[in-house]
Formats: structure tokens, sequence, C-alpha cells
């Protein structure tokens, strides 16, 4: 964004701590707060929490959504790329299910359209859940008091994937992370941010990292490419949107991920191989703003991308239904 436009948004943040505005720091910042998030059908909801916790819909019996999206580290697996059926090292980093609504589309490389067709991807993906669809619905379908959920979610106890897809994405729509003290600061609370972490977020805008990570989720609204100035040097054979398009042009364009509770979210990067943010800030002021950052300046951004953490869900673990003598057994070999 162009020089003049963080001089309008500064006076704009200026003026809003003068006279006590609210609204006028979150309307002109590249920035906007999160809000919490009411459940939809809170029936269809709770489903999906048992769903997403639940490791029968995979074929081991083994893994589940909160296995490479775990909820109690940030909505990842913290380890460069997760472990799949039977063991199977997967093919790139999972990304954070927190605030993931916000994405334009999902996985990486976009190939989902939304939540709901993300969620079938892993259960029917060899190298992740290992499972089928038909399966899946057979497995959920043989436990009654499943069938009690999907009757009281959707009106009848008939097992789709279609209903599972739609339980588990409505579910992960709430999982959403209001209250950080970026967040407290755009609305107006002017002592949220010590001087370091407001001397990052300047860093942030004017070095050009809001063109990229702007919005709620400070991300995840668009494409770019990995190593724009600089070629990202890389082992991974992940080659982003040109898995979809098929089109040489778009080969390394990545869907730009959320900073939200980046500090929870680690390892970096399509590859996991930025272990640390100092890392990770350091790369991409190196490849993709041609600037190289100095010990000073990047600790202060990472000081300001900590205040991107929010309150986590509070989430109850559900007891799951067991299965019972006609559920079909796990396979893990």
């Amino acid at each position: 964004m162009k020089k003049h436009t963080w001089t309008t948004s500064l006076l704009s943040l200026s003026l809003g701590i003068i006279f006590g505005s609210t609204n006028v720091i979150a309307a002109n910042e590249p920035i906007q707060p999160i809000k919490a998030v009411t459940p939809e059908n809170a029936d269809v909801t709770e489903l999906g929490k048992m769903l997403f916790f639940d490791p029968r819909l995979s074929k081991s019996g083994f893994i589940s959504c909160n296995s490479c999206h775990n909820l109690s580290m940030g909505g990842t697996d913290n380890i460069k790329t997760s472990i799949g059926h039977k063991w199977q090292q997967g093919p790139i980093n999972a990304p954070t299910v927190l605030n993931s609504s916000m994405n334009l589309a999902q996985f990486w490389d976009g190939r989902a359209k939304d939540l709901k067709e993300q969620a079938g991807g892993p259960i029917a993906n060899p190298k992740e859940m290992g499972f089928t669809h038909e399966m899946a619905e057979k497995v959920i379908a043989s436990i009654p008091q499943y069938r009690d959920h999907f009757k009281k979610a959707f009106g009848s106890d008939e097992v789709t994937i279609d209903r599972i897809t739609t339980a588990i994405a409505q579910f992960e729509e709430t999982l959403v992370t209001p209250g950080s003290k970026f967040d407290k600061w755009l609305e107006g609370d002017k002592n949220a941010l010590n001087k370091d972490e407001l001397e990052g977020y300047n860093l942030f805008k004017s070095n050009g990292c809001v063109q990229c990570h702007n919005g709620p989720a400070v991300g995840g609204t668009t494409y770019q490419k990995m190593g724009v100035y600089k070629p990202y040097e890389t082992k991974n054979p992940a080659t982003g949107r040109m898995a979809v398009t098929g089109k040489e042009e778009d080969r390394n364009f990545f869907k730009v991920p959320v900073l939200r509770n980046i500090e929870l979210t680690y390892p970096y990067f399509h590859d996991g191989e930025a272990a640390t943010l100092e890392q990770a800030v350091e790369t991409m002021g190196r490849i993709q703003l041609n600037r190289e950052f100095n010990k000073d300046e990047i600790s202060k951004i990472v000081a300001f991308l900590k205040t991107l953490t929010g309150d986590q869900p509070n989430i109850q673990i559900p007891i799951l239904p067991p299965s019972n003598n006609s559920t079909p057994r796990p396979q893990p070999f």
C-alpha cells in the first residue's frame, strides 16, 4: 500500500485516541478485530464437535480431525508435516483450523472451496485418515446414539457424508479467537500494546507486510508467490496453486496463511522449515520484500505478532458414543 495511506491511517489512530473513538481505529487499520461467533444451529455444531474428535472416521480408528488440528495446540500439530495412516509422513504442513472460516478457500493450494469440502478430504485420503466416505458413513450409522444426534440435528437419523462434513464445518466455524491484545488496541485501549509491540506493528505496516496479511484473520484472503524477490529454497515438492490449475504461472503460489495465534502454530510455511517466528520473519523479509531486517526489527515484529494470540476456544471434550457388535472394526495395518 502507498506510503500516504499509512500517514492517513496513523492520523486516524491519533484522533481516535484523543477523542476516545473506538471505531475510527479499527475502521482505518488494515487489520480488523475478530468477533465471537454464535453457532448457526447448536445441535449441528455439537454433532460436528463429536465428529471432529472421533478417530473412528479413520481406517485405523486412531486418527481424528483433532490429531492434525489439535485444539490444545493452536489448531495444528506443531510438526513440519503431519503423520497419517500407517505412519505415513504428509506432504505439507497442517494449517491451523482456528479462524479458518475466514480463508478464501481451504488447504495451502486452495483446492477446497470451503470448510465443508475440506472436511471430506482427509477422511478419504490414503495418506491421512485412509478411509472411504462410504465406510465412514457405515461406522457412524452403526451407532444408535449417533443416529439420535443426527435426528436431532438434521430431522432424520440418516447418516451421510454430506451431513458429516456439514456438521464438522459448522463446528469449525465457531473456532474463532477474539480478545487478543491487538484487538483490544484496535478497539481503543491505547495501553494494550507496549512500545516494542507498537513499533513492531508500524514496521509490519511500513514494510508492506499488510499487503498480504490484512483483514480480521491477518491473511488467508489471497494467493501469493513464495519467493517474490529471491527464490525460496526447499526440498518440499508442493507446487501450490499449480496443482489445482495446471498452469505453470501458478507454480509456488500458495494461500497466504492467517497470522492469528501465530506464536502457537509453529513451525512455519507450507514445508514447516521455519522453526521460529524470528526465522520466519527474516525469511519473509528477504524473499518477499527484498528487505534485510536487523535483529532489533525482527524482535519488534515478533513482539507484535505475539499480540495476535486471542482467546482460545473453550472446548469441553465430548464423550463419544461407544461402538457395538455391528460397528466395523479398525484396520490399522
